[in-house]
């Protein structure tokens, strides 16, 4: 009978549809949540009543009996077994999925990371670990002996996953360094925020340490874990740990806790160390329960590059006077850029948005979704990145603009550059999922969340404030490229 069923299950594989009994299906071994899903109940009590509303996507490793989802779906998975194990009722014990033949583990577990992120609900520390995991793999897929942040933070953006290497090195810092010694506030949802005040936290004790000679820098890495240990809690407060380090300082170095935390502030806040304190005449201080997030600063960052501001409206006094006259539509431009490129983002989209600092509507699609995308995604989450891409084409002016602007930024062998050299916008249709327009309220408007619903509507705003401004001024948004060369030159 099993026999007869993997046969089966082999053939409707072909076609990328299978029924399969819940039994040839387990949860995915590298599954990036560790802990419960705060929506499970909701999710339990929605298949209880309605089934489930999207098929399983599934995938099967070359020599393995069962199937494992490839995009999320671990906890659907988890609510089928328990329903059926509670009900017997078939409608749970068989299930329909969307099979998708298998690639890599690290296609997969960035399949499983993309989904994940798309929906927001994984906390720090399990991405953290998730990532942690996706570099061991792909070390060993690549037979490299050890990959660099950069370069992971490149290969993850490439596929898909956009995440800087400053923020892998985050989250090396909380799986390596905090995990052993704050698990309990770590695995409640500590977020980045606050663990890169820990990060900065430990760098100003550590130079103060190494200032009074204290000890060895390992003596003082054990007495910063001894802390973080005894205030771990799932109600974890920064101001507690830092109380304790100050008064483990001001007791070691027999100065006041005042001077301690007038020097530790001075650190946090990027003043550097003062070997002067002046004691106070008056009450004594009380430091702001919240660090400065900006204290840690990272020395790969890239410099900050100094934007122009418009001139406020009325012939009020600018708060800033600059050395270069701005160009009118420049700073709108670089606004949609950047609201553009942080939506895009969490999609997986931003390797296709290219910035036009000086044309257009500040930046266009190179291309549409990577085929990965398209292929792993199931089928809500693919409508949702589909209808994105479509909004994101239209603030761009995709199909409007005139091709010859357009063209140069496109990838040569894209399906875009296709389209618009046969000016057949058909060619794109067929080849990226594309809803009926009736159903992006519910498969986009609805499912975004908050901060990105307010970028999507400050977006389309921005690009009709280009093109107010540029009727208002009499400019060109789209200029020809003679003109936009000597713009960009400042002539």
């Amino acid at each position: 009978m099993k026999a007869q069923r993997s046969g089966a299950a082999a053939n409707a594989a072909d076609t990328g549809v299978l029924q399969m009994p819940l039994s040839d299906l387990q949860a995915y071994e590298h599954n990036p949540r560790h802990g419960s899903n705060t929506e499970y109940q909701r999710i339990k009590a929605s298949i209880r009543s309605q089934g489930l509303d999207q098929p399983l996507v599934v995938t099967r490793r070359p020599g393995e009996d069962h199937y494992v989802p490839l995009v999320g779906g671990n906890t659907r998975l988890q609510v089928l077994k328990e329903l059926y194990q509670e009900t017997g009722d078939e409608r749970f014990g068989t299930i329909h999925c969307l099979y998708r033949p298998w690639t890599e583990e690290s296609q997969v577990l960035l399949a499983h990371l993309r989904e994940n992120e798309l929906r927001g609900n994984l906390i720090f520390i399990d991405k953290a670990l998730a990532v942690q995991d996706l570099k061991a793999i792909l070390e060993k897929e690549s037979r490299e002996r050890q990959i660099t942040l950069r370069r992971l933070a490149k290969i993850m953006t490439h596929r898909g996953l956009s995440i800087s290497h400053t923020m892998i090195s985050r989250m090396v810092y909380a799986a390596e360094r905090l995990l052993p010694l704050m698990p309990q506030a770590l695995n409640a949802g500590l977020g980045r925020p606050q663990i890169e005040k820990i990060h900065a936290l430990e760098k100003a004790f550590l130079t103060l340490w190494q200032r009074h000679a204290l000890g060895s820098e390992t003596e003082c890495a054990e007495t910063f874990a001894a802390l973080c240990q005894r205030y771990d809690s799932p109600e974890w407060n920064l101001q507690l740990l830092r109380t304790a380090l100050e008064n483990e300082l001001a007791e070691a170095v027999d100065v006041s806790l005042h001077s301690i935390r007038l020097r530790l502030d001075d650190l946090l806040s990027g003043r550097g160390y003062s070997e002067l304190v002046v004691e106070p005449l008056v009450s004594p201080f009380h430091p702001d329960p919240d660090l400065d997030s900006d204290a840690d600063p990272d020395p790969d960052a890239e410099p900050e590059t100094a934007v122009c501001e418009p001139e406020p409206a009325g012939g009020a006094t600018p708060a800033k006077s600059t050395t270069q006259p701005c160009h009118p539509l420049d700073t709108l431009r670089l606004r949609a850029y950047t609201l553009a490129a942080g939506l895009a983002e969490h999609y997986g989209l931003a390797p296709l948005i290219v910035q036009l600092p000086a044309q257009g509507l500040g930046f266009m699609l190179a291309d549409i979704p990577p085929r990965e995308l398209r292929d792993t995604l199931d089928p809500a989450l693919l409508a949702e990145m589909s209808c994105l891409w479509w909004h994101l084409a239209a603030c761009a002016e995709l199909t409007v603009a005139p091709p010859e602007q357009v063209l140069p930024w496109l990838a040569p062998d894209s399906v875009l550059t296709t389209a618009l050299m046969q000016r057949d916008k058909d060619v794109v249709q067929q080849h990226l999922w594309t809803l009926d327009p009736g159903q992006w309220g519910s498969r986009l408007w609805r499912p975004l969340c908050a901060s990105d619903w307010g970028d999507l509507l400050a977006l389309m705003s921005t690009y009709r404030t280009i093109h107010d401004t540029a009727e208002r001024t009499g400019m060109a948004v789209w200029s020809d490229k003679e003109e936009c060369d000597v713009h960009q030159q400042g002539i």
